[in-house]
Formats: structure tokens, sequence, C-alpha cells
């Protein structure tokens, strides 16, 4: 009786009803999942490392500050937001059993968790803008491809994925939640959480069908289309040198691309086409969340030369600092 108080313990507000916290009810009876929560834990750790790695060595080597590494340092940025977002608070829900959350706390971790993903979508449709420019228009590359330009469509993504996000967290505080508050997956995610709802629930099913246009639909058609025009551009080179050349500059991209955005693809094809245990659902889901950001700087940075160049650049300016210090101190 007390746990049935506790948890459909409501705030009126006018015609809303609303519960004082929500259940995350996700990894519910697997056997052994702390090892996972450890692996999730590793995976945020190097995530960390990675990604804060790769944004210093871009701050500090000046020959980095072009725009298409801007594009690179938006894309760790987001990808250590968006992990920082997302475990340290699953982490702490499942392994700690802490699955009880405030409304106003679901609410804002659902926002950001939502928008860093979508930020990281519209940076992955930058690079491939990007490529496209370098491999089909390499003498104008230049002045197509500005540090002005490059600020202007990041900064037009943030903007753009703030108040999409913005608008989706306040339809949801549009409504009432008269029944459960238990919800089935591993964070405050917008689908579970709508469809808990008593009330009109249209709004916020429209922004669902948005949300799902604007960060995947719209940049897998981009992207495609980027990728169409450089096969064509590839199709009419002379040189099979030049050729390859230009193909080893997208795989590290493509395979980006591919980590984003296949999981999330086929699991809901999969969903909608058959049934999916909602352990494994979460499961798939939460790598989804949490592996991109772990790979991304090793994929598309770490492995390239310009970037090792950098280290290795970082690394004589290093040691010749600590030569002169010892010099003085003699």
């Amino acid at each position: 009786m007390m746990y049935r108080e506790g948890l459909f313990s409501i705030t009126l507000n006018t015609t809303f009803v609303r519960p004082t916290k929500f259940y995350l009810a996700g990894f519910y009876n697997i056997p052994h999942v702390k090892y996972y929560f450890v692996f999730l834990c590793f995976v945020y750790i190097m995530t960390v490392l990675g990604n804060g790695f790769l944004l210093s060595v871009i701050y500090l080597v000046k020959t980095l500050h072009t725009p298409k590494y801007i594009i690179v340092f938006n894309l760790a940025f987001t990808d250590l937001c968006g992990s920082t977002a997302l475990i340290p608070k699953l982490l702490d829900t499942f392994l700690f059993d802490r699955r009880y959350i405030v409304y106003e706390a679901c609410l804002t971790y659902m926002f950001f968790v939502l928008l860093f993903g979508s930020i990281q979508s519209w940076t992955l449709v930058t690079m491939a803008y990007d490529r496209l420019i370098a491999i089909c228009f390499p003498l104008r590359y230049h002045s197509i491809i500005t540090t002005k330009s490059v600020v202007a469509m990041l900064l037009s993504s943030w903007i753009v994925m703030l108040c999409v996000n913005a608008v989706l967290a306040g339809f949801i505080n549009r409504l009432s939640f008269c029944a459960s508050v238990e919800i089935k997956t591993f964070f405050c995610d917008h689908g579970p959480i709508y469809q808990l709802a008593c009330n009109d629930t249209s709004y916020s099913y429209m922004m669902a069908a948005v949300g799902l246009i604007l960060v995947i639909c719209i940049p897998l058609i981009l992207i495609s289309g980027s990728y169409a025009c450089i096969s064509v551009a590839l199709a009419r080179t002379v040189s099979r040198e030049e050729r390859l050349r230009a193909l080893k500059t997208c795989v590290s991209h493509l395979i980006l691309v591919a980590l984003f955005f296949l999981p999330f693809v086929g699991t809901n094809i999969a969903v909608l086409t058959s049934y999916i245990h909602p352990n494994a659902r979460n499961i798939n889901s939460s790598l989804t969340y949490t592996v991109p950001p772990l790979l991304n700087p090793i994929i598309y940075s770490l492995k390239t030369e310009e970037v090792r160049n950098a280290i290795k650049r970082l690394c004589r300016r290093s040691k010749l600092n600590k030569t002169a210090i010892k010099s003085e101190a003699l």
C-alpha cells in the first residue's frame, strides 16, 4: 500500500496530473547484469579519455585549427557530453538500484540525451558535406568550406535541435499520468514516457515523428545523396590511385555513419516486424548510445596522419619545455 502511495503521489496543476517520480524498469531480471554495467563504466572512462585527448590536441595544435577539424572538435564534444549525460546516471540507476527518478529530473535527462544524439547526427551530415566538396569540387574547397561556413552550419544544427528537443520536453509537460509511471527502458526516453499518459498524446506523437524525420531520415538522405554524388565524381576519375586516395578519406566517415545509424534503424525495423525481448532491446539500444562515442575519436581522428603528426609535435614541444626547465634549474 505504501509502495502504491509513493508511486502515484501526484501534483495537480490545473488540468494536468504529474507524478512526483517515474520508475525506470529497464534491465529487469538479467543474470549477472552487473558485469554489463562494469563494461559500460569502462566504456565511459575510455570515451572521456579518448574524446578529451582529441579535444585537447585540436585546441593546442594551431595547424588543426581548420574547418575540417572544427567539425571533428564538435563531434568529439557532443560525444563526450552525450556519454556524460547518459552513462553516469544509467550506472547510478541500475548498478546501485536507484530506479526512481524525480519528474523534472527525468525530463532534463531526456532533453540532454536526445539533444546530444541529434547533434551527433547532424555533425555526420556536415562531415559528409565536407567530403562532397573536397572530392567533387577540389579546386573550390577552400573557398566553400571556410571557418565561417562550417561554424554557421554547426551553430544552425545546435539551435534547431535545441528548439526541437525543448518543444519535445514541453509537450511531455502538458500530459497527465493517471496510472502507471513505469518507464520500460533504461533512460527517460520520449516514446516510453508519452505512451504512459492518459490524456491526448497527439502532439507528442507528432513531435516524435518530426524528431525521427529530422534526426534519422533527413540526415540519412543527405548523407546518401552526398555519397551518390561522390560515386559519380569518382567514376569519372581516370586515375585509379586518385580514386583509391579519395575513397580512403571517405571510409572512416562511412564507418561512423554505419555505427550511428544502422543499430538504431535495425532495432526499430526489428521491433516493427517481429518480437524482441525488452531486455535485448535495452542492451542493444544502450550499446547504440554508448559505443559510437568511444570509437569515433579512434576511427576518424587518432588514426589520421594529421592528428598523429600533431601529437608528435606536442610531445616534442613537451620534451623541449622539460629540457629548458632543467637547464634553467641548473
